[in-house]
């Protein structure tokens, strides 16, 4: 009966560890899983970010231009406003 016994407490034993091997197996499975997912979001959040950030280096580059040209529009207007104030003056002063 005792090696009855024993044989049946190794079986168990041995039952119960596979289990948790087992077990284990299967979360290091499901926690892969979860990381292969998050590296996938992660690796297109930074897809997206990169496009985004490409698309606004364009954008500021496009404004940066306008905006010189809208000064050197401006300087224009005021040298030809400028330059009327002074003919006006001097067919005042004639």
């Amino acid at each position: 009966m005792v090696i009855n016994f024993t044989v049946f407490s190794l079986t168990l034993l041995a039952h119960q560890t596979i289990v948790k091997a087992m077990d284990s197996l299967e979360q290091t499975g499901k926690d892969l899983d979860r990381l292969e997912q998050q590296l996938k979001k992660l690796l297109e959040q930074g897809k997206k970010l990169r496009e985004e950030n490409h698309s606004l280096q364009s954008r500021q580059k496009s404004l940066v231009a306008e905006r010189a040209s809208l000064v050197a529009k401006n300087e224009e207007a005021r040298t030809k406003v400028e330059a009327m104030i002074h003919r006006l003056r001097a067919l005042e002063q004639s």
